[in-house]
């Protein structure tokens, strides 16, 4: 049976206009990110790849732990790859699209494998909140902040990347932003 054509081309995606995030723009924060690997299915939209995306975060050390540190040669960075559906949110959260464009947009994408799409976005749009990597404005974002990939926010210090890697921080069609906004941002990986 074929329920694209018994129900129409637009079935509704339930309970997305009463959820609390309902008319809100869930937005990245200031972190260095970048894509990786080959594109998979992913909406035609500007900014949106289809790629892996990748976090790098600065780690804080406190005396104890920076001693520590050096001893085991610890990593100064938290590195954080995301699966293609965190990585398709990732893309999907700019601020400027709805909480209901981007339930739409994962659901359109990955279907049954992600219901029920709006929980499962809400879901995923908390945890990156915990880990302060993503807010949600009540309004469309106007460019406070960059959210572009590839850039070390000012309030991180991270090591050139080792081109051995294949990480891919260049801007695609869709990432660019003003420059002239100020930098206010929550800052991504402290606490608000």
């Amino acid at each position: 049976m074929d329920a694209a054509r018994i129900l129409g081309d637009e079935m509704k995606i339930a309970d997305k206009d009463a959820h609390h995030y309902s008319g809100m723009y869930p937005c990245r924060v200031p972190v260095w990110w970048a894509r990786f690997g080959e594109p998979e299915r992913h909406p035609n939209l500007a900014g949106v790849t289809g790629r892996k995306v990748i976090l790098r975060i600065e780690k804080r050390f406190n005396r104890f732990e920076r001693m520590l540190a050096k001893i085991f040669r610890a990593p100064r960075e938290v590195r954080r790859p995301f699966d293609p559906m965190n990585s398709m949110l990732w893309e999907l959260c700019n601020g400027s699209r709805s909480f209901e464009e981007i339930c739409e947009y994962m659901n359109d994408v990955f279907q049954e494998d992600i219901a029920p799409v709006v929980d499962r976005t809400a879901a995923g749009i908390d945890a990156l909140k915990r880990r302060n990597l993503m807010t949600v404005l009540t309004t469309e974002f106007t460019h406070k902040w960059s959210t572009q990939p590839g850039e070390v926010p000012a309030h991180q210090t991270l090591a050139p990347l080792d081109e051995s890697m294949k990480i891919d921080a260049c801007l695609v069609e869709g990432d660019e932003q003003p420059t002239d906004a100020p930098q206010d941002a929550p800052l991504a990986g402290q606490s608000h």
